[in-house]
């Protein structure tokens, strides 16, 4: 990167990496005091900072409760201020575990016409597998990170297109936001209870009946810092192979593909243009197509978001799932909310558009089911 780059990132380090105080502002009601302290060096996060967001399936549609303070649940609070409680009301909850933040920038980079290629809502080919966009529709906040990220952008129509009436979404456990600033200022204000020029009004716990929150003037970081965040998350390098050329390796991701788990998590894509050199146009490898896909009743938590069914998750990227037990204190856990404990297990898990590739895998040799074990361990 340039000199000026490499400052912005290093800026955004150290914001990436502060605690916040009640003197700063944190809450009234929050999840963790910093980015940090849910992804620990950067990677996935362990279940004591699990997440959780809620909701009541109404029959016709799925209500996230904002009256009640949903969809997200605030269960730390500063002293003298009730935290929060999932509602009575609430039919569906879901645990979603923080995931490892490295190689963003490459998926903020794809252009949503690669998106839209990869979608295949109504399994047109036959495969079994249709993945479908998240697609959100207009509000203010979306349409303005996308016209800021926009500014200055080598191809700003690239991003942020009308499909259907709707935006894309790419990031999060449901492809709830559509870009990495939107993804950062939705962070400060939910997890930490922090202010931005785009999120301007604190949090306050509905529950309690008062809309009384900090003594600390909002907003509480400026639009820089949170640019500079963002700007951080783009530039974190993607997490680095090991043993790819082993002869192991090779095998199981023959076998990856050949038993289908490639077909959602797509090995390799292309950037589109970006102002950001070493992200302008590059291959990359994630093994996520950032797709929903129906994955059954095992992991149906009852909770959605946006247009997604309740057994709807976005394809998680696969890249640094050999590393995350090095961040979640020497043991790992994998799917949305780290109920699997071993990648065996988490396979059992795939369920709905993943049940045939679930079946394939089971049917492998013990042979073949080490070597494709391996090759997602090299990830």
């Amino acid at each position: 990167m340039t000199a000026s780059q490499v400052s912005q990132h290093i800026a955004g380090d150290e914001e990436f990496a502060r605690t916040f105080s009640v003197a700063d502002g944190l809450g009234p009601i929050f999840v963790a005091t910093s980015c940090e302290q849910c992804h620990v060096g950067d990677g996935k996060g362990h279940p004591l900072f699990t997440l959780f967001r809620f909701g009541q399936d109404t029959g016709l549609s799925f209500d996230p409760l904002r009256e009640l303070g949903g969809p997200q649940l605030q269960h730390r609070s500063i002293p003298g201020y009730p935290a929060e409680e999932v509602p009575a009301a609430a039919t569906g909850v879901s645990g979603f575990l923080p995931p490892a933040v490295t190689g963003l920038g490459y998926l903020d980079a794809l252009d949503d016409a690669t998106l839209i290629a990869l979608s295949d809502p109504f399994d047109q080919d036959g495969d079994g597998i249709s993945g479908q966009l998240q697609l959100h529709l207009p509000s203010e906040l979306i349409e303005t990170v996308l016209a800021l990220e926009a500014q200055g952008a080598p191809d700003p129509a690239a991003r942020g297109t009308l499909y259907n009436g709707r935006y894309i979404g790419r990031f999060g456990k449901k492809a709830l936001t559509v870009n990495l600033l939107h993804q950062t200022v939705g962070a400060y204000q939910q997890d930490m209870g922090i202010t931005s020029d785009l999120l301007a009004e604190d949090l306050f716990n509905h529950q309690a009946g008062s809309r009384a929150s900090d003594d600390v003037p909002d907003p509480e970081v400026p639009s820089s810092t949170v640019a500079n965040v963002a700007f951080y998350l783009k530039t974190l390098r993607a997490p680095p192979r090991r043993d790819a050329g082993a002869p192991e390796v090779m095998a199981g991701e023959q076998i990856f593909s050949d038993v289908g788990c490639a077909d959602c998590h797509v090995p390799t894509l292309v950037t589109g243009r970006s102002a950001i050199e070493v992200l302008d146009q590059v291959e990359f490898h994630p093994y996520t197509d950032l797709l929903l896909h129906d994955m059954g009743l095992d992991l149906d938590d009852g909770y959605t978001e946006g247009l997604a069914l309740t057994s709807e998750w976005r394809t998680p990227p696969l890249w640094g799932i050999g590393l995350q037990q090095n961040f979640q204190g020497g043991r790992a856990f994998f799917l949305h909310d780290g109920r699997a404990e071993s990648l065996r297990e988490s396979i059992t898990y795939h369920g709905g558009e993943g049940a045939a590739s679930r079946s394939a895998f089971d049917a492998l040799s013990a042979v073949d089911q080490e070597r494709l074990l391996r090759f997602l361990r090299s990830l």
